[in-house]
Order: structure tokens, then C-alpha cells, then sequence
């Protein structure tokens, strides 16, 4: 059967290749065979190879309700989370259609997310509406556009917990703390394609909102705190080597300051960055360095992800003020590299929480 009736199959391959990913869904209902070409590896491979993928940045941003929350403490509305996909060459946001059958018409509250190849995962969180802290897990499949539930979590409830993807299979998510405010040693896997959710040996040390990230074969949880220090976060890290199935020796003092670890990334050689006053800081060996100052208009609430060999920041100059968004590219020729001020389109609300960069 032609993909395209009375065309070659290269023809009509080279016709498909060049539509958008966010009509995939439409095509996939014109036929079987369109289906089969599109969810197949080599139509995605030779869309690579050609030049038509698209650079996209998966965050979590809010409703204005989140705004109504600031502003009004005392009788604050019920903050509705979103995913959107932000494609940094076009400026432009596109909403993900909201979790199907679930209370908060939205995402979980304080949910953990992952890119696992073509697929976002969305673990945990809490109902926006009872605030029971759920043990969920979603998936969305960027071609079909669609939503489909995973097998839960297992081992109790877990809140702000590490959570980072291989990007090829498996989600890596440890240390958090349960429903009694304990912080947590235990740490697991979830394997998208099986649907199944493989225990981890323990960490050495309990970690709760510690920072998880995936580089070089290793699951990296960064810092977090003990139970017994309620707020005082570790300067110290831990890393899960996939290899040997094993938790590396703890390193301590990694962080040099006992700091919150959400603004921790890796860029695209493996170098760890993080924001720390008003500067971007990288780690050079054992010790870490001012890389470059970051713009006065994002030291409040930044947000950090890195994609190909640019870095993308998100941020305000008060507390609940209008975010600014700018990116850095890295190698671009000039000795020190600078900021590009991008102007957030209308789309954007507030970000609640960094992403991941897919090629799509």
C-alpha cells in the first residue's frame, strides 16, 4: 500500500517529513498507513537527518489562577498547573491538553516530570482539590497527542522527590519525603515501555527536595536535606551509576553552600551549572566559579534548562513580578558568552517549574 496513492513511497515519505509534529495527530487518523509511517523509528530518524525536527522545551507554567493566589493569601483560588511545550526559534507556546479524568483539569500540584524519548512522564503530586498527595503516573505521547495512564508509584507516598530520565527508557526517582514529613533514603525506576517499576538500592543519606539529573550513565541526586534539618539543605550529592546498579561514595561539599538545588544543569558537555545570587555558576573541577552574571530582571525564581549548546533562563526582579526569559548560547565565537533577551509571548503565564529540551 503507497503512503500516498499514485506517488512513490520516497515521495510520499518526503511529503509526511515535512509536516509539523503538532499535526502528527491528525495524520495518524487519515489512515493505517500514515499511522504505521509516523510512529515508526526510521520516519523520526530520517526527519533528524533532513533537517525537520523542532527544538522544544517542556515546563510547567500556571493559570492566572496562580496569580489570584499571590495576591489574594487569604481566600486564594485552586492554582491549575499546565504542560506547554515553548519553541525558543519561534517564540512560541503551545498547551498540552489536560490530564484526562483527573480532578484538577490540569497537573498535579508539585508533580515530578521526564522526558523518556517521545513520551512525557508525570509522576506524583498532589489533587488541587483534596490535596492528597497521589502516587500517579501519566504519560503523553508528542506524536499521537495523547494521554494514557502508567502503573502507579509504589512504596507509599512520595512528595518532591528527585526525578530525572535517561531520555531512551527508564525514569530514575529518589529520596522525597512521605506523608509524616520524613525524609526519604529509597530510591526506584519506572521503565515507560514495560510499565513497570524496578526498586534501587538505597542512598546513603535521606534527601528531601534534592535536585535529580541524568548525565553520562548516571543518576544524579544533588543535595536536599535530613529530616532531622528540616530546610538546611546538604551541600553534598550522590550518584547512581546504571552500570554497576550501584550508589557511587557520597561527595561532600559538592555544592560549597547549602542551597536550594533546583537551578542545578548540566550543559551539553557534562559541566554543572547553577544560579546562585546573581551569577551563573559552574563547577571547574572541585571548585565552582562565577561563568557569567545573570540579568537583573531573572534573579528572583529562576528557571534552568539547557538544550543543544544554548541555556535558557526564566525569572523575575521581585517576587511574583512579570518573568523575563533569556538564553545563552555557549561556543559562539566571543570570549565570554552573553545573554539574548527573548520576548515571552502572551501564551506564557507564570513558570512553576523547569523542563526538558526534546527534538521533535
Amino acid at each position: 500500500m503507497e503512503i500516498i496513492p499514485g506517488l512513490p513511497n520516497e515521495i510520499g515519505r518526503e511529503c509526511l517529513i515535512r509536516v509539523p509534529y503538532t499535526q502528527f495527530s491528525k495524520l495518524m487518523s487519515v489512515s493505517k498507513k500514515w499511522k504505521q509511517e509516523i510512529e515508526s523509528n526510521k520516519f523520526h530518524q530520517e526527519r533528524k537527518l533532513r533537517g525537520f525536527t523542532q527544538n522544544l522545551i517542556a515546563l510547567i507554567q500556571s493559570d492566572s489562577i496562580i496569580d489570584d493566589l499571590i495576591q489574594n493569601p487569604e481566600n486564594p483560588s485552586t492554582p491549575v498547573p499546565r504542560l506547554s511545550f515553548y519553541d525558543p526559534t519561534k517564540n512560541a507556546w503551545i498547551k498540552l491538553p489536560p490530564i484526562p479524568g483527573t480532578s484538577s483539569e490540569g497537573l498535579p500540584l508539585f508533580c515530578e516530570f521526564a522526558g523518556v524519548g517521545r513520551k512525557l512522564v508525570v509522576i506524583g503530586g498532589w489533587d488541587t482539590k483534596t490535596w492528597q498527595v497521589l502516587n500517579s503516573v501519566y504519560i503523553y505521547d508528542l506524536v499521537a497527542g495523547t494521554w494514557r495512564r502508567g502503573a502507579d508509584m509504589p512504596g507509599g507516598k512520595r512528595s518532591f522527590f528527585a526525578c530525572a530520565s535517561d531520555m531512551n527508557r527508564k525514569v530514575y526517582v529518589a529520596g522525597g519525603h512521605d506523608d509524616d514529613k520524613n525524609a526519604l533514603t529509597s530510591a526506584q525506576a519506572y521503565d515507560v515501555l514495560d510499565d513497570l517499576w524496578i526498586p534501587l538500592p538505597d542512598m546513603a543519606r535521606q534527601r528531601d527536595e534534592c535536585k535529580g539529573l541524568y548525565h553520562g550513565g548516571k543518576f544524579h541526586v544533588i543535595g536536599g536535606y535530613q529530616t532531622e534539618t528540616q530546610g538546611k539543605f546538604d551541600k553534598s550529592t550522590e550518584t547512581f551509576n546504571i552500570d554497576t546498579w550501584k550508589w557511587d561514595a557520597v561527595e561532600e561539599e559538592k555544592l560549597e553552600s547549602g542551597i536550594c538545588p533546583r537551578t542545578c544543569v548540566f550543559d551539553f558537555k557534562g559541566a554543572l551549572y547553577k544560579c546562585c545570587s546573581s551569577y551563573l555558576m559552574r563547577l571547574d573541577g572541585s571548585k565552582w566559579r562565577q561563568f557569567v552574571e545573570l540579568p537583573a530582571d531573572v534573579y528572583i525564581g529562576a528557571h534552568v534548562v539547557a538544550w543543544q549548546k544554548k541555556m535558557l533562563v526564566i525569572g523575575s526582579d521581585v517576587l511574583g513580578g512579570v518573568q523575563s526569559c533569556y538564553v545563552l548560547e555557549f561556543e559562539n565565537n566571543e570570549k565570554r558568552p552573553k545573554w539574548m533577551k527573548l520576548e515571552l509571548s502572551k501564551e506564557c503565564t507564570r513558570i512553576l517549574q523547569s523542563g526538558y529540551s526534546f527534538e521533535v
